[in-house]
Protein backbone atom coordinates (compact mmCIF):
# COMPACT_ATOMS: atom_id res chain seq x y z
CA UNK A 1 0.00 0.00 0.00
CA UNK A 2 1.18 3.35 -0.80
CA UNK A 3 3.05 5.66 2.35
CA UNK A 4 0.79 8.37 2.77
CA UNK A 5 3.45 10.01 4.27
CA UNK A 6 5.43 9.50 0.94
CA UNK A 7 3.27 11.13 -1.18
CA UNK A 8 3.76 15.35 -2.17
CA UNK A 9 1.03 17.26 -1.66
CA UNK A 10 0.60 18.29 -5.33
CA UNK A 11 2.06 15.10 -6.97
CA UNK A 12 -0.23 13.48 -9.05
CA UNK A 13 0.00 9.78 -8.44
CA UNK A 14 -1.28 7.76 -11.21
CA UNK A 15 -1.77 5.02 -10.75
CA UNK A 16 -1.77 4.51 -7.09
CA UNK A 17 -1.54 0.60 -7.99
CA UNK A 18 0.50 -1.43 -10.58
CA UNK A 19 -0.01 -4.81 -11.36
CA UNK A 20 -2.50 -5.42 -8.50
CA UNK A 21 -3.41 -9.23 -9.00
CA UNK A 22 -7.20 -9.99 -9.39
CA UNK A 23 -8.70 -10.11 -5.76
CA UNK A 24 -9.14 -14.02 -3.98
CA UNK A 25 -12.71 -14.93 -3.20
CA UNK A 26 -14.09 -12.90 -0.14
CA UNK A 27 -13.42 -14.99 2.89
CA UNK A 28 -16.39 -15.48 4.81
CA UNK A 29 -16.13 -12.86 8.14
CA UNK A 30 -14.73 -9.81 5.34
CA UNK A 31 -16.38 -6.91 3.87
CA UNK A 32 -15.28 -6.20 0.25
CA UNK A 33 -15.40 -2.33 -1.03
CA UNK A 34 -15.23 -1.53 -4.66
CA UNK A 35 -15.25 2.07 -5.88
CA UNK A 36 -16.53 1.57 -9.09
CA UNK A 37 -16.42 5.67 -9.63
CA UNK A 38 -15.73 8.88 -8.51
CA UNK A 39 -12.46 7.77 -6.90
CA UNK A 40 -9.95 9.83 -9.34
CA UNK A 41 -12.66 11.99 -10.73
CA UNK A 42 -15.34 15.02 -9.49
CA UNK A 43 -18.38 12.42 -10.78
CA UNK A 44 -19.94 9.10 -11.46
CA UNK A 45 -19.83 8.68 -7.63
CA UNK A 46 -20.81 4.27 -6.89
CA UNK A 47 -19.25 2.12 -4.32
CA UNK A 48 -20.32 -1.84 -4.07
CA UNK A 49 -19.64 -3.42 -0.74
CA UNK A 50 -20.10 -7.25 -0.29
CA UNK A 51 -20.80 -9.13 2.64
CA UNK A 52 -21.74 -12.85 2.73
CA UNK A 53 -22.25 -12.86 -0.93
CA UNK A 54 -24.80 -9.88 -0.84
CA UNK A 55 -24.06 -6.83 -2.39
CA UNK A 56 -25.12 -3.27 -1.57
CA UNK A 57 -24.62 0.21 -3.74
CA UNK A 58 -24.31 3.36 -2.53
CA UNK A 59 -25.43 6.15 -4.98
CA UNK A 60 -24.80 5.45 -8.81
CA UNK A 61 -23.70 8.94 -10.84
CA UNK A 62 -22.77 10.38 -13.69
CA UNK A 63 -19.72 12.29 -15.15
CA UNK A 64 -20.32 15.21 -17.45
CA UNK A 65 -17.92 15.08 -20.31
CA UNK A 66 -15.13 17.34 -20.96
CA UNK A 67 -13.97 19.17 -24.54
CA UNK A 68 -11.50 16.05 -25.45
CA UNK A 69 -14.65 13.73 -25.27
CA UNK A 70 -16.27 15.19 -28.42
CA UNK A 71 -20.08 13.42 -28.91
CA UNK A 72 -20.37 11.93 -25.30
CA UNK A 73 -23.32 12.90 -23.40
CA UNK A 74 -22.44 11.47 -20.71
CA UNK A 75 -20.10 8.80 -18.63
CA UNK A 76 -21.11 5.95 -16.17
CA UNK A 77 -19.81 4.07 -13.76
CA UNK A 78 -18.73 0.16 -15.45
CA UNK A 79 -20.77 -1.81 -14.32
CA UNK A 80 -19.05 -4.73 -15.59
CA UNK A 81 -18.28 -5.62 -11.87
CA UNK A 82 -21.59 -6.89 -10.81
CA UNK A 83 -22.94 -7.27 -14.22
CA UNK A 84 -23.65 -11.23 -13.52
CA UNK A 85 -24.19 -11.07 -9.82
CA UNK A 86 -27.31 -8.32 -10.07
CA UNK A 87 -29.74 -10.88 -8.08
CA UNK A 88 -27.04 -10.47 -5.19
CA UNK A 89 -27.59 -6.91 -4.95
CA UNK A 90 -29.90 -6.13 -1.81
CA UNK A 91 -30.07 -2.75 -2.19
CA UNK A 92 -28.87 0.79 -2.86
CA UNK A 93 -28.40 4.04 -0.79
CA UNK A 94 -28.56 7.05 -2.50
CA UNK A 95 -26.91 9.88 -0.16
CA UNK A 96 -28.70 12.64 -2.41
CA UNK A 97 -29.86 14.34 -5.53
CA UNK A 98 -26.96 15.56 -7.32
CA UNK A 99 -26.30 14.25 -10.97
CA UNK A 100 -23.37 12.68 -10.27
CA UNK A 101 -24.34 10.56 -7.24
CA UNK A 102 -28.51 9.37 -8.78
CA UNK A 103 -28.17 10.24 -12.39
CA UNK A 104 -26.64 6.56 -13.71
CA UNK A 105 -29.58 4.89 -11.77
CA UNK A 106 -32.04 4.07 -14.77
CA UNK A 107 -29.08 2.85 -16.66
CA UNK A 108 -28.21 0.34 -14.13
CA UNK A 109 -32.21 -0.37 -13.27
CA UNK A 110 -32.43 -1.43 -17.34
CA UNK A 111 -30.17 -4.03 -16.09
CA UNK A 112 -32.34 -5.03 -13.02
CA UNK A 113 -35.29 -2.86 -12.77
CA UNK A 114 -36.04 -4.22 -9.04
CA UNK A 115 -33.52 -3.08 -7.15
CA UNK A 116 -34.49 -1.66 -3.77
CA UNK A 117 -33.72 2.20 -3.76
CA UNK A 118 -33.29 3.83 0.13
CA UNK A 119 -33.17 7.86 -0.10
CA UNK A 120 -34.36 10.83 1.41
CA UNK A 121 -37.46 12.25 0.07
CA UNK A 122 -36.02 14.83 -2.10
CA UNK A 123 -33.44 12.57 -3.72
CA UNK A 124 -36.29 10.41 -4.40
CA UNK A 125 -38.32 13.03 -5.70
CA UNK A 126 -35.09 14.16 -8.07
CA UNK A 127 -35.01 10.40 -9.31
CA UNK A 128 -38.61 9.79 -9.96
CA UNK A 129 -38.73 11.87 -13.18
CA UNK A 130 -35.75 10.30 -14.40
CA UNK A 131 -36.88 6.69 -14.15
CA UNK A 132 -40.26 7.96 -16.26
CA UNK A 133 -38.12 9.09 -19.16
CA UNK A 134 -36.18 6.09 -18.97
CA UNK A 135 -39.37 4.13 -18.74
CA UNK A 136 -38.47 2.46 -15.72
CA UNK A 137 -42.24 1.22 -14.65
CA UNK A 138 -42.42 -0.21 -11.16
CA UNK A 139 -39.21 0.70 -9.07
CA UNK A 140 -39.07 0.06 -5.31
CA UNK A 141 -38.34 3.13 -3.82
CA UNK A 142 -37.40 3.39 0.18
CA UNK A 143 -37.88 6.94 1.56
CA UNK A 144 -35.95 7.07 5.11
CA UNK A 145 -34.58 9.99 6.95
CA UNK A 146 -32.21 11.09 9.35
CA UNK A 147 -31.98 9.00 12.63
CA UNK A 148 -33.81 6.10 10.77
CA UNK A 149 -31.92 2.72 11.05
CA UNK A 150 -33.36 0.44 7.93
CA UNK A 151 -32.17 -3.81 7.98
CA UNK A 152 -31.44 -4.61 4.56
CA UNK A 153 -29.86 -8.19 5.07
CA UNK A 154 -26.77 -8.41 6.00
CA UNK A 155 -26.30 -4.97 5.81
CA UNK A 156 -28.34 -2.48 8.74
CA UNK A 157 -28.25 0.72 7.94
CA UNK A 158 -28.39 3.86 9.41
CA UNK A 159 -29.03 7.36 8.19
CA UNK A 160 -27.53 10.36 9.13
CA UNK A 161 -28.18 13.85 8.65
CA UNK A 162 -25.49 16.38 6.79
CA UNK A 163 -25.62 19.65 5.15
CA UNK A 164 -24.29 19.90 1.37
CA UNK A 165 -25.58 22.04 -1.26
CA UNK A 166 -28.83 20.34 -1.97
CA UNK A 167 -31.20 19.45 0.73
CA UNK A 168 -31.79 16.43 2.28
CA UNK A 169 -28.70 14.60 2.03
CA UNK A 170 -27.81 11.51 4.38
CA UNK A 171 -24.53 9.67 5.54
CA UNK A 172 -24.60 6.29 5.98
CA UNK A 173 -23.49 3.65 8.68
CA UNK A 174 -23.25 0.39 7.65
CA UNK A 175 -23.03 -2.34 10.05
CA UNK A 176 -22.39 -5.82 9.60
CA UNK A 177 -21.02 -8.82 11.21
CA UNK A 178 -17.62 -8.35 9.16
CA UNK A 179 -17.32 -4.48 10.66
CA UNK A 180 -19.08 -1.19 10.46
CA UNK A 181 -18.28 1.98 7.88
CA UNK A 182 -19.50 5.34 7.98
CA UNK A 183 -19.62 7.22 4.52
CA UNK A 184 -20.13 10.85 4.59
CA UNK A 185 -21.67 11.30 0.87
CA UNK A 186 -20.95 15.26 0.47
CA UNK A 187 -21.48 16.96 2.75
CA UNK A 188 -20.11 20.16 4.77
CA UNK A 189 -20.43 21.79 8.35
CA UNK A 190 -22.01 24.79 7.42
CA UNK A 191 -23.50 26.28 11.12
CA UNK A 192 -26.30 28.46 9.58
CA UNK A 193 -27.76 26.68 7.02
CA UNK A 194 -30.67 28.11 5.11
CA UNK A 195 -32.73 25.51 5.82
CA UNK A 196 -31.35 25.07 9.79
CA UNK A 197 -30.79 21.29 8.94
CA UNK A 198 -27.20 20.77 10.15
CA UNK A 199 -24.54 17.72 9.40
CA UNK A 200 -25.48 15.75 12.67
CA UNK A 201 -21.94 15.70 14.77
CA UNK A 202 -23.49 14.51 17.53
CA UNK A 203 -24.69 11.36 15.78
CA UNK A 204 -21.34 11.37 14.20
CA UNK A 205 -19.65 10.93 18.21
CA UNK A 206 -21.92 9.16 18.87
CA UNK A 207 -20.99 6.45 16.07
CA UNK A 208 -17.08 7.00 16.41
CA UNK A 209 -17.74 5.95 20.10
CA UNK A 210 -19.53 2.67 19.08
CA UNK A 211 -16.50 1.93 16.89
CA UNK A 212 -16.11 2.66 12.90
CA UNK A 213 -13.92 0.58 11.36
CA UNK A 214 -13.88 2.08 8.19
CA UNK A 215 -14.45 5.69 7.84
CA UNK A 216 -15.26 6.75 3.86
CA UNK A 217 -14.99 10.91 3.80
CA UNK A 218 -15.58 13.12 1.20
CA UNK A 219 -12.06 14.64 -0.05
CA UNK A 220 -13.58 17.15 -2.97
CA UNK A 221 -12.46 20.65 -0.85
CA UNK A 222 -9.54 18.63 1.29
CA UNK A 223 -6.90 20.55 -0.36
CA UNK A 224 -8.80 23.83 1.13
CA UNK A 225 -7.56 25.13 4.07
CA UNK A 226 -9.73 26.53 6.91
CA UNK A 227 -13.66 26.02 6.77
CA UNK A 228 -16.21 26.35 3.82
CA UNK A 229 -18.08 29.75 4.38
CA UNK A 230 -22.05 29.86 4.85
CA UNK A 231 -24.56 29.41 2.31
CA UNK A 232 -25.93 32.87 3.59
CA UNK A 233 -23.04 34.86 3.10
CA UNK A 234 -24.05 34.92 -0.80
CA UNK A 235 -26.84 36.50 -0.04
CA UNK A 236 -25.61 40.24 1.03
CA UNK A 237 -23.24 39.98 -2.13
CA UNK A 238 -26.49 38.77 -4.25
CA UNK A 239 -28.33 41.85 -2.92
CA UNK A 240 -25.35 44.06 -3.57
CA UNK A 241 -25.42 42.83 -7.26
CA UNK A 242 -28.87 43.02 -8.27
CA UNK A 243 -28.88 47.23 -6.89
CA UNK A 244 -26.19 47.90 -8.71
CA UNK A 245 -27.68 46.14 -12.10
CA UNK A 246 -29.86 48.40 -14.15
CA UNK A 247 -30.86 45.73 -17.01
CA UNK A 248 -31.84 42.25 -17.19
CA UNK A 249 -30.04 39.89 -14.31
CA UNK A 250 -28.77 36.09 -15.63
CA UNK A 251 -28.04 33.53 -12.41
CA UNK A 252 -26.42 30.46 -13.86
CA UNK A 253 -26.03 27.86 -11.14
CA UNK A 254 -26.49 23.90 -11.08
CA UNK A 255 -30.12 22.66 -11.56
CA UNK A 256 -30.15 20.89 -8.51
CA UNK A 257 -28.89 23.57 -6.30
CA UNK A 258 -32.09 24.09 -4.70
CA UNK A 259 -30.61 26.36 -1.58
CA UNK A 260 -28.72 28.32 -4.51
CA UNK A 261 -31.40 28.86 -6.30
CA UNK A 262 -33.34 30.63 -3.15
CA UNK A 263 -30.84 32.87 -2.51
CA UNK A 264 -31.66 34.12 -6.33
CA UNK A 265 -35.50 34.48 -5.38
CA UNK A 266 -34.91 36.12 -2.15
CA UNK A 267 -32.64 39.01 -3.82
CA UNK A 268 -35.37 39.51 -6.91
CA UNK A 269 -38.10 39.85 -4.00
CA UNK A 270 -36.24 42.22 -2.03
CA UNK A 271 -35.29 44.58 -5.31
CA UNK A 272 -38.72 44.08 -7.42
CA UNK A 273 -38.06 42.08 -10.06
CA UNK A 274 -39.35 38.36 -10.98
CA UNK A 275 -37.85 35.31 -11.82
CA UNK A 276 -38.00 32.57 -14.97
CA UNK A 277 -36.73 29.50 -14.96
CA UNK A 278 -34.76 28.56 -17.73
CA UNK A 279 -33.76 24.85 -18.41
CA UNK A 280 -35.84 21.81 -18.43
CA UNK A 281 -34.12 20.61 -15.74
CA UNK A 282 -34.00 23.32 -13.72
CA UNK A 283 -38.04 24.13 -13.85
CA UNK A 284 -38.66 20.69 -13.03
CA UNK A 285 -36.40 20.36 -10.06
CA UNK A 286 -37.76 24.09 -8.73
CA UNK A 287 -40.70 22.70 -8.92
CA UNK A 288 -40.62 19.16 -7.26
CA UNK A 289 -38.41 21.34 -4.30
CA UNK A 290 -41.28 23.83 -4.20
CA UNK A 291 -43.78 21.28 -3.92
CA UNK A 292 -41.71 19.30 -1.25
CA UNK A 293 -41.12 22.61 0.92
CA UNK A 294 -37.76 22.19 0.21
CA UNK A 295 -38.18 25.82 -1.80
CA UNK A 296 -40.08 29.06 -0.20
CA UNK A 297 -40.85 30.98 -3.29
CA UNK A 298 -43.23 34.44 -2.71
CA UNK A 299 -46.93 34.72 -4.38
CA UNK A 300 -45.69 36.22 -7.33
CA UNK A 301 -42.32 35.91 -7.66
CA UNK A 302 -42.08 33.77 -10.40
CA UNK A 303 -42.67 34.47 -14.57
CA UNK A 304 -43.31 31.87 -17.25
CA UNK A 305 -41.26 32.22 -20.01
CA UNK A 306 -44.08 33.23 -22.35
CA UNK A 307 -44.76 36.33 -19.96
CA UNK A 308 -41.30 37.35 -18.98
CA UNK A 309 -40.22 39.40 -21.89
CA UNK A 310 -43.19 41.84 -21.67
CA UNK A 311 -41.04 42.96 -18.51
CA UNK A 312 -39.07 45.95 -18.68
CA UNK A 313 -35.33 44.40 -18.43
CA UNK A 314 -34.71 46.19 -15.46
CA UNK A 315 -37.43 43.75 -13.69
CA UNK A 316 -36.49 40.25 -15.00
CA UNK A 317 -34.23 37.83 -13.67
CA UNK A 318 -33.48 34.70 -15.85
CA UNK A 319 -31.84 31.47 -13.17
CA UNK A 320 -30.80 29.54 -16.01
CA UNK A 321 -28.39 25.88 -16.40
CA UNK A 322 -25.32 25.87 -17.87
CA UNK A 323 -22.66 27.33 -15.55
CA UNK A 324 -20.28 24.48 -16.64
CA UNK A 325 -19.80 26.11 -19.85
CA UNK A 326 -22.11 23.00 -21.49
CA UNK A 327 -22.92 24.21 -25.13
CA UNK A 328 -26.60 22.99 -25.17
CA UNK A 329 -27.40 24.58 -21.82
CA UNK A 330 -29.37 27.95 -21.44
CA UNK A 331 -26.80 29.88 -21.01
CA UNK A 332 -24.08 29.05 -23.50
CA UNK A 333 -27.20 29.84 -26.14
CA UNK A 334 -27.37 32.66 -24.41
CA UNK A 335 -24.06 33.62 -24.99
CA UNK A 336 -24.31 32.95 -28.80
CA UNK A 337 -27.44 34.33 -29.56
CA UNK A 338 -29.33 31.25 -29.86
CA UNK A 339 -31.73 31.04 -27.47
CA UNK A 340 -35.23 31.01 -28.51
CA UNK A 341 -36.43 34.02 -26.29
CA UNK A 342 -33.69 34.98 -24.38
CA UNK A 343 -31.19 38.10 -26.04
CA UNK A 344 -28.19 39.91 -24.08
CA UNK A 345 -28.22 43.37 -24.14
CA UNK A 346 -25.42 45.90 -23.40
CA UNK A 347 -25.47 46.62 -19.62
CA UNK A 348 -27.11 43.44 -18.06
CA UNK A 349 -25.46 41.34 -15.74
CA UNK A 350 -24.68 37.45 -15.65
CA UNK A 351 -23.72 35.43 -12.40
CA UNK A 352 -21.77 32.71 -12.50
CA UNK A 353 -23.19 31.15 -9.08
CA UNK A 354 -21.54 27.70 -8.71
CA UNK A 355 -18.01 26.45 -8.83
CA UNK A 356 -15.86 25.56 -11.67
CA UNK A 357 -15.25 21.84 -11.93
CA UNK A 358 -11.52 20.64 -12.86
CA UNK A 359 -11.82 19.84 -17.04
CA UNK A 360 -14.51 22.83 -17.73
CA UNK A 361 -11.96 25.82 -17.91
CA UNK A 362 -12.25 26.50 -21.54
CA UNK A 363 -15.55 26.21 -21.69
CA UNK A 364 -16.50 28.40 -19.18
CA UNK A 365 -14.33 30.92 -20.34
CA UNK A 366 -15.35 30.47 -23.90
CA UNK A 367 -19.11 31.29 -22.69
CA UNK A 368 -17.87 34.06 -20.38
CA UNK A 369 -16.30 35.67 -23.54
CA UNK A 370 -19.36 35.72 -25.21
CA UNK A 371 -21.21 37.08 -22.81
CA UNK A 372 -18.86 40.10 -22.71
CA UNK A 373 -18.50 40.66 -25.95
CA UNK A 374 -22.59 41.22 -26.23
CA UNK A 375 -21.70 43.88 -23.53
CA UNK A 376 -22.62 41.75 -20.02
CA UNK A 377 -21.11 42.49 -17.08
CA UNK A 378 -20.32 39.05 -15.68
CA UNK A 379 -19.86 38.46 -12.21
CA UNK A 380 -18.10 34.96 -10.85
CA UNK A 381 -16.66 33.70 -7.83
CA UNK A 382 -13.00 35.87 -9.07
CA UNK A 383 -15.03 38.89 -8.63
CA UNK A 384 -17.47 38.45 -5.99
CA UNK A 385 -18.67 35.90 -3.49
CA UNK A 386 -21.17 34.90 -5.77
CA UNK A 387 -20.71 30.70 -4.57
CA UNK A 388 -19.54 28.89 -1.71
CA UNK A 389 -18.98 25.41 -1.86
CA UNK A 390 -21.29 22.37 -0.95
CA UNK A 391 -17.88 20.61 0.46
CA UNK A 392 -16.05 20.58 3.35
CA UNK A 393 -12.87 21.87 3.74
CA UNK A 394 -9.33 20.80 5.63
CA UNK A 395 -10.78 22.11 9.06
CA UNK A 396 -14.14 20.36 9.29
CA UNK A 397 -12.48 17.41 8.01
CA UNK A 398 -10.09 17.43 10.66
CA UNK A 399 -12.89 18.05 13.37
CA UNK A 400 -14.77 14.64 11.63
CA UNK A 401 -11.40 12.88 12.27
CA UNK A 402 -11.15 13.96 16.29
CA UNK A 403 -14.65 13.44 16.26
CA UNK A 404 -15.21 9.44 15.14
CA UNK A 405 -11.76 8.34 15.68
CA UNK A 406 -12.10 5.88 13.04
CA UNK A 407 -10.11 2.31 12.66
CA UNK A 408 -9.51 3.20 9.22
CA UNK A 409 -9.57 5.80 6.70
CA UNK A 410 -10.55 5.55 3.37
CA UNK A 411 -10.94 9.16 1.42
CA UNK A 412 -13.33 9.54 -1.55
CA UNK A 413 -15.18 11.82 -4.12
CA UNK A 414 -12.33 13.74 -5.85
CA UNK A 415 -9.37 13.84 -8.03
CA UNK A 416 -5.96 11.78 -6.94
CA UNK A 417 -4.76 14.80 -5.20
CA UNK A 418 -7.75 15.66 -3.30
CA UNK A 419 -7.59 11.80 -1.84
CA UNK A 420 -4.04 12.36 -1.12
CA UNK A 421 -5.01 15.30 0.77
CA UNK A 422 -7.44 14.14 2.64
CA UNK A 423 -5.47 11.11 3.78
CA UNK A 424 -2.64 13.63 4.93
CA UNK A 425 -5.01 15.20 6.67
CA UNK A 426 -6.40 12.13 9.01
CA UNK A 427 -2.77 11.10 9.04
CA UNK A 428 -2.54 14.60 11.01
CA UNK A 429 -5.41 13.66 13.52
CA UNK A 430 -2.85 10.65 14.63
CA UNK A 431 -4.23 7.79 12.39
CA UNK A 432 -1.66 5.70 11.41
CA UNK A 433 -0.69 6.02 7.63
CA UNK A 434 -0.71 2.00 7.51
CA UNK A 435 -4.47 2.61 8.05
CA UNK A 436 -5.16 5.12 5.51
CA UNK A 437 -5.99 3.17 2.08
CA UNK A 438 -5.55 5.44 -1.18
CA UNK A 439 -7.47 4.35 -3.71
CA UNK A 440 -9.14 4.33 -7.07
CA UNK A 441 -11.85 2.81 -8.87
CA UNK A 442 -11.46 -0.87 -9.38
CA UNK A 443 -9.23 -0.72 -6.82
CA UNK A 444 -10.36 -3.67 -4.23
CA UNK A 445 -10.10 -3.32 -0.89
CA UNK A 446 -11.22 -5.83 2.01
CA UNK A 447 -12.24 -5.16 5.54
CA UNK A 448 -11.50 -7.98 7.92
CA UNK A 449 -10.62 -8.09 12.20
CA UNK A 450 -10.64 -4.02 12.06
CA UNK A 451 -8.32 -3.65 9.21
CA UNK A 452 -8.61 -2.32 5.71
CA UNK A 453 -6.23 -3.18 3.09
CA UNK A 454 -6.35 -3.47 -0.63
CA UNK A 455 -6.45 -6.92 -2.31
CA UNK A 456 -6.54 -6.68 -5.93
CA UNK A 457 -7.88 -4.69 -8.61
CA UNK A 458 -10.38 -5.35 -10.96
CA UNK A 459 -10.85 -3.86 -15.03
CA UNK A 460 -12.52 -0.39 -14.59
CA UNK A 461 -13.14 1.62 -17.50
CA UNK A 462 -15.36 4.75 -18.38
CA UNK A 463 -18.78 3.89 -19.95
CA UNK A 464 -19.99 6.35 -22.48
CA UNK A 465 -23.48 7.38 -23.58
CA UNK A 466 -23.59 8.81 -27.14
CA UNK A 467 -27.05 9.39 -28.16
CA UNK A 468 -28.66 5.61 -27.81
CA UNK A 469 -25.30 3.99 -27.95
CA UNK A 470 -24.12 2.69 -24.45
CA UNK A 471 -20.49 1.53 -23.62
CA UNK A 472 -19.88 1.35 -27.93
CA UNK A 473 -17.57 4.33 -27.71
CA UNK A 474 -14.20 3.38 -27.17
CA UNK A 475 -11.26 6.04 -26.44
CA UNK A 476 -9.68 5.13 -29.57
CA UNK A 477 -12.84 6.04 -31.18
CA UNK A 478 -12.71 9.35 -29.13
CA UNK A 479 -9.06 10.12 -30.17
CA UNK A 480 -10.29 10.15 -33.75
CA UNK A 481 -12.98 12.05 -33.31
CA UNK A 482 -10.44 14.96 -31.60
CA UNK A 483 -7.74 14.10 -34.64
CA UNK A 484 -11.20 14.73 -36.92
CA UNK A 485 -11.89 18.07 -35.59
CA UNK A 486 -8.19 19.55 -34.85
CA UNK A 487 -6.92 18.22 -37.74
CA UNK A 488 -9.19 17.15 -40.57
CA UNK A 489 -9.39 14.04 -42.49
CA UNK A 490 -7.80 12.73 -46.11
CA UNK A 491 -9.63 9.66 -47.85
CA UNK A 492 -7.24 8.07 -50.85
CA UNK A 493 -8.36 5.79 -53.10
CA UNK A 494 -7.46 3.70 -55.52
CA UNK A 495 -8.22 0.56 -57.99
CA UNK A 496 -5.51 -2.22 -58.49
CA UNK A 497 -5.63 -5.46 -60.50
CA UNK A 498 -5.08 -8.16 -58.49
CA UNK A 499 -3.18 -10.77 -59.96
CA UNK A 500 -0.29 -7.95 -61.33
CA UNK A 501 -1.21 -5.24 -58.74
CA UNK A 502 -1.21 -2.76 -61.81
CA UNK A 503 -2.90 0.60 -60.54
CA UNK A 504 -6.05 0.53 -62.91
CA UNK A 505 -7.34 4.16 -61.33
CA UNK A 506 -6.15 6.76 -59.19
CA UNK A 507 -5.64 7.88 -56.37
CA UNK A 508 -8.30 9.98 -55.63
CA UNK A 509 -7.69 12.32 -53.01
CA UNK A 510 -10.41 13.63 -50.77
CA UNK A 511 -10.22 16.03 -48.39
CA UNK A 512 -12.06 17.72 -45.34
CA UNK A 513 -10.79 20.18 -42.94
CA UNK A 514 -7.04 20.02 -43.84
CA UNK A 515 -6.76 23.03 -46.30
CA UNK A 516 -8.04 26.44 -46.83
CA UNK A 517 -7.13 25.50 -50.49
CA UNK A 518 -7.70 21.77 -51.21
CA UNK A 519 -5.98 21.95 -54.96
CA UNK A 520 -2.84 21.43 -53.66
CA UNK A 521 -3.09 17.63 -52.36
CA UNK A 522 -2.77 17.58 -56.34
CA UNK A 523 0.74 18.08 -56.27
CA UNK A 524 0.74 15.19 -53.88
CA UNK A 525 -1.37 12.86 -56.55
CA UNK A 526 1.32 11.71 -59.00
CA UNK A 527 3.86 10.66 -55.81
CA UNK A 528 1.30 8.74 -54.32
CA UNK A 529 0.34 6.30 -57.63
CA UNK A 530 4.04 6.41 -58.30
CA UNK A 531 4.86 4.63 -54.31
CA UNK A 532 1.74 2.61 -55.04
CA UNK A 533 3.19 1.34 -58.49
CA UNK A 534 6.65 0.83 -56.73
CA UNK A 535 4.80 -1.11 -53.76
CA UNK A 536 2.79 -3.30 -56.20
CA UNK A 537 5.21 -4.14 -58.74
CA UNK A 538 5.41 -8.32 -57.21
CA UNK A 539 2.18 -8.57 -58.23
CA UNK A 540 -0.58 -9.80 -55.43
CA UNK A 541 0.94 -7.65 -52.80
CA UNK A 542 -1.31 -7.63 -49.62
CA UNK A 543 -4.03 -5.13 -49.44
CA UNK A 544 -3.28 -3.51 -46.00
CA UNK A 545 0.43 -3.00 -47.51
CA UNK A 546 -0.77 -0.99 -50.24
CA UNK A 547 -2.91 1.11 -47.79
CA UNK A 548 -0.21 1.51 -45.63
CA UNK A 549 2.01 2.95 -48.45
CA UNK A 550 -0.50 5.58 -49.61
CA UNK A 551 -0.80 6.58 -45.55
CA UNK A 552 2.67 6.75 -45.63
CA UNK A 553 3.02 9.23 -48.37
CA UNK A 554 0.50 11.34 -47.53
CA UNK A 555 1.25 11.86 -44.28
CA UNK A 556 4.85 12.69 -44.45
CA UNK A 557 3.68 15.40 -47.47
CA UNK A 558 0.98 17.05 -45.13
CA UNK A 559 3.38 17.24 -42.09
CA UNK A 560 5.73 18.40 -44.16
CA UNK A 561 3.98 21.45 -46.24
CA UNK A 562 0.92 21.94 -44.35
CA UNK A 563 2.18 20.90 -40.36
CA UNK A 564 -0.84 19.13 -39.63
CA UNK A 565 -1.73 15.48 -38.73
CA UNK A 566 -5.17 14.57 -40.02
CA UNK A 567 -6.73 11.11 -39.84
CA UNK A 568 -5.99 9.59 -43.08
CA UNK A 569 -8.22 7.01 -44.63
CA UNK A 570 -6.73 4.81 -47.35
CA UNK A 571 -8.81 2.68 -49.36
CA UNK A 572 -7.46 -0.06 -52.18
CA UNK A 573 -10.22 -1.89 -54.45
CA UNK A 574 -8.84 -4.77 -55.93
CA UNK A 575 -10.36 -5.69 -59.02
Amino acid sequence: MPQIVLLGHNRRVKPLYENLPEPAPLAKDAMRIIPLGGLGDVGRNMTVFEVAGKILIVDCGVLFPEENQPGVDLILPDFSAISDRLDDVVGMVLTHGHEDHIGAVPYLLRLREDIPIYGSELTLAFLEPKLREHRIASPILHQVKEGERVSVQPFDLEFVAVNHSIPDALAVMIRTLAGSVLITGDFKMDQLPLDGRITDLRAFGRLGAEGVDLFMVDSTNAEVPGFTTHEREIGPVLDQVFAAASGQIIVASFASHVHRVQQVINSASRYGRRVCLIGRSMERNMKIAAERGFLEIPEGILVDTKDVMSLPPEKRVFMATGSQGEPMAALARIASGSHRFVEMEPGDTVIFASSLIPGNENSVFRVINGLMRLGANVVHQGKARVHVSGHASAGELLYCYNIVRPLNVMPIHGEIRHLVANGRLAVSTGIDSENVVLAEDGVVVDLSDGQAQVVGQIPCDYVYVDGQSIGELSDEELKDRLVLGAEGFVAVHAVVERETGMVLAGPTITVRGVAEDESVFEEITSEVAEALAEAAKPGRVPVHQLQQTMRRVIGRWVARSLRRRPMIVPVITEV
